[in-house]
């Protein structure tokens, strides 16, 4: 089932409001789990850090413990950290660092202690904020009607296979590639045999969720030369299964879908601006008025849309 959408604006604006009301029309897909990856103001230099804590009656050791990691790569604390003040035993915080010695070095460390603290995004720009519920109540307790930004991906989850659980949601983060974000509709069949070759190249998953192997799939490519546009289109034809998923990075989102096409994407592209969904009626929240809408049901389609106002069709 789930839902999916995507959002980029000509402008920095009410990027957060925009994907909570993408998600809200498509919450009957999916209220297991709601999550939002944005993209706000680029540092110039550091990473803001989301991070899942289990128990919030820990918190305070937990980061103790992380800051000390942090330390032994390089890296510190440029802010306090923040966090959420629910009543729920898991605790959505946030941190901005220095940059470590080596960013892939510094996340096989920290994630030593994911059972307690797990990493769920690092970027310049990007922040992942996921939780349980559906998009208005996950919008309420973090906030995310008031992220200010460029662009986004949103996922409503109904979870078929892998846990329900904060950490198990959607989107997912390219571990270790900054910046990187998914959000995807479907199963890939295929998964245990790109996930060995994956770790075997050294690379670490957090969750059985199959859409995590996507991410790092992509991110993978491009790191051996590919752009974005390449990858995608040989997505189609390595990764097996029935999928429709979204990517998105600082300087674009980009899609694919199987040569099956049996799950949806439609979009409205107007005066250099983006929404993208599961569903129509969940675009024409944010565009009320009457507007073209594109419907992406061919097979093994694949589209890069910068965050720009131009647009690559690949």
């Amino acid at each position: 089932m789930c839902g999916i959408a995507g959002r980029i604006l000509s402008t920095p604006g009410a990027v957060g409001a925009d994907l909570v009301a993408l998600m809200d029309a498509q919450v009957h897909r999916g209220a297991d789990s709601t999550g939002f990856a944005l993209y706000g103001a680029p540092l110039e230099t550091g990473f803001v850090v989301r991070a899942m804590a289990s128990d919030r009656a820990k918190l305070s050791a937990d980061l103790d413990e992380f800051h000390a990691i942090l330390k032994a790569h390089g890296s510190d604390f440029l802010a306090e950290p923040t966090w959420d003040d629910a009543d729920s035993a898991h605790v959505s915080t946030r941190m901005v660092i220095a940059e470590p010695n080596s960013m892939a070095a510094w996340v096989r460390d920290a994630d030593t202690m994911a059972d307690r603290l797990e990493i769920q995004s690092v970027g310049r720009s990007l922040e992942i904020i996921k939780d349980l519920g559906g998009a208005a109540a996950v919008a309420d307790k973090h906030g995310v009607r008031d992220f200010h930004g460029s662009h986004g991906l949103g996922h409503a989850r109904l979870a078929t296979e892998s846990s329900v659980s904060p950490t198990a949601s959607h989107p997912f983060w390219a571990r270790p590639f900054a910046d990187v974000a998914i959000v995807h509709n479907g199963q890939i069949t295929n998964y245990f045999t790109w996930r060995e070759r994956l770790e075997r190249a050294g690379y670490r998953f957090m969750t059985e969720n199959d859409s995590e192997l996507i991410a790092v799939w992509i991110s993978d490519r491009m790191s051996r030369g590919m752009n974005q546009a390449q990858a995608l289109r040989q997505s189609i034809d390595e990764i097996d299964g029935v999928f429709t998923f979204l990517i998105a990075d600082r300087e674009s989102i980009g899609f694919a879908k199987d040569r099956w096409a049996i799950k949806p994407l439609v979009s409205v592209e107007l005066d250099g601006e983006l929404a993208a969904a599961t569903e129509e009626q969940a675009v024409r929240t944010v565009y009320r008025d009457e507007v073209d809408v594109i419907n992406y049901d061919g097979p093994g389609m694949t589209m890069t849309w910068p965050t720009g106002v131009d647009r690559a069709a690949a």
